[in-house]
This record gives structure tokens, sequence and C-alpha cells, in this order.
């Protein structure tokens, strides 16, 4: 039990890094706004086209990146009204229950994710844009992070549903 709960803290610690090295992409966009609102008004010469090209490949970034930090601080949406008036042993049966749907979800989108990675066309592999790099690599590395995470979580749960207490 003590080797698991070593592994546990260890995704956590990386899920938890990550996030955090990823929080500082939103002040990356803001840059970029800054810039391009600095360019229209003042120089009058703004190149909209950078600023949706830019923040268009770092916002799917931030939030791919940012999905196992916030499965980790449990801030994805609940429907707690009814979920909190449960028992321990309860909330853990029916996280395991619907976790089902999450690891389609991340099987599903990690398909999909390796797939447009891998299979880009011929002229986008020779010379992609620089801003493509960080899309292209994260999708891939957010979903894996997000589906450990997810087993993580899938592991405390199955613990809470057997025991009927928390991991220690």
């Amino acid at each position: 039990m003590r080797k698991l709960s070593f592994l546990l803290h260890i995704i956590d610690a990386i899920s938890e890094w990550v996030g955090k090295i990823t929080s500082f992409i939103i002040i990356l966009m803001i840059g970029v706004v800054i810039w391009n609102v600095v360019m229209r008004y003042v120089f009058n010469s703004a190149a909209l086209w950078q600023h949706i090209s830019v923040c268009g490949k770092l916002l799917p970034a931030y939030v791919i990146l940012g999905g196992a930090y916030t499965l980790l601080t449990r801030a994805h949406i609940n429907v707690d009204i009814f979920y909190r008036r449960f028992p321990l042993r309860i909330r853990g049966i029916i996280d395991l229950v619907t976790s089902i749907l999450f690891f389609l979800f991340c099987i599903a989108l990690l398909w999909r994710a390796v797939g447009s990675s891998v299979n880009l066309p011929p002229w986008r592999t020779l010379f992609p844009p620089p801003s493509s790099w960080l899309f292209i690599l994260a999708m891939p590395i957010g979903v894996s992070l997000l589906l450990l995470q997810g087993l993580a979580k899938f592991t405390r749960d199955l613990i809470i549903a057997i025991t009927g207490k928390e991991l220690a």
C-alpha cells in the first residue's frame, strides 16, 4: 500500500508541476493581445491573423495541458447538490461508474491527438509555424497526463469504494 501511495503521489506531483507551468501560457497570450493592440492603435498596422493564429493554438494547448491539474484539484464541474450528501463509499462507487465514460473519452481523444500529430500533411512537417509545435505536442502529452491522473483518481476511488476510507 505504501508503494501505491508513493506512485500516486508522483502522478499528482507531475500533474501539479505541468499545471503550474502551463498557467504561464496565459501570460504569453496576454502579451500577444497587448502586442496586437499596441500595433493596431499606436502604429496603425495590426496583423490580426497573427493574434488569431497564435492564440488559436495556445488556448487549446493551455486547456489540454491543464486538464490533469484540473482533475487533481477537483475543479471540474460536479453536481454537488446531490453528490456531497452521499456517504464517502457511495461517492467512490459513483466516481468509479462515471469513470468509464471518462476513460472512453480520454482514449478517443488520445487516439485523435496521436493520429493528428503523426499524420500531418507533408508540407507542414517540413516547416510548420512555430506556434504549431506547441499545439502538435500538447495534445498527446496533455491527454496522456489527463489519462494518467484519471488512473490515479480511479485507484483512489476504488480504495474508497472497498474500504470506505480515503488513502492516507
